[in-house]
């Protein structure tokens, strides 16, 4: 009884260990999709994410994509999905955008360092997903939006 007990303890840890967090789970269903689908890791405290909300890229790429799914997934933030900076900057109530919020908070060693099981060492972080598989990743430091136009355009080509 008591191995089996312990054997218990230890599918339950392992189980657990590799839970992922209602933000991941939203994200993983929407990239189910067949459609092109855009993951923007970001934070409303940095200046790289700030620095791509002013430029007005995000706007008018969300705008100008309407069949494109957009993620905006707020991280290292203590919860908070950064929703009213994202209002700001016209980027919330588009219909094709989600809002979606890290539970952290995620700081020091705690810090989110994976999401959906790919490395998260940065932000903004910005993936391109076309039916649930990953086609672009750009993982480190502000987005070129003609470099995203570009890769939103090769991803809905047929290869």
């Amino acid at each position: 009884m008591k191995r089996m007990l312990s054997v218990a303890l230890v599918l339950l840890f392992s189980a657990s260990a590799f839970a992922i967090s209602p933000a991941e789970q939203q994200v993983a269903e929407a990239l189910k999709a067949p459609n092109l689908t855009v993951v923007h890791m970001w934070a409303p405290w940095c200046s790289n994410c700030l620095a791509e909300l002013k430029s007005g890229g995000w706007s008018r790429t969300v705008k100008e994509n309407p069949q494109v799914k957009f993620l905006f997934v707020s991280v290292w933030n203590s919860g908070d999905d950064g929703k009213a900076m994202l209002q700001k900057f016209q980027i919330a109530g588009q219909p094709n955008v989600t809002i979606v919020a890290d539970p952290g908070p995620r700081r020091g060693d705690d810090k989110l360092k994976q999401f959906l099981g790919l490395p998260l060492s940065w932000i903004p972080t910005t993936w391109i997903y076309k039916g649930g598989e990953l086609r672009y990743a750009m993982n480190y430091g502000e987005m070129r939006f003609d470099v995203l136009k570009q890769f939103l355009a090769d991803s809905l080509s047929e290869w």
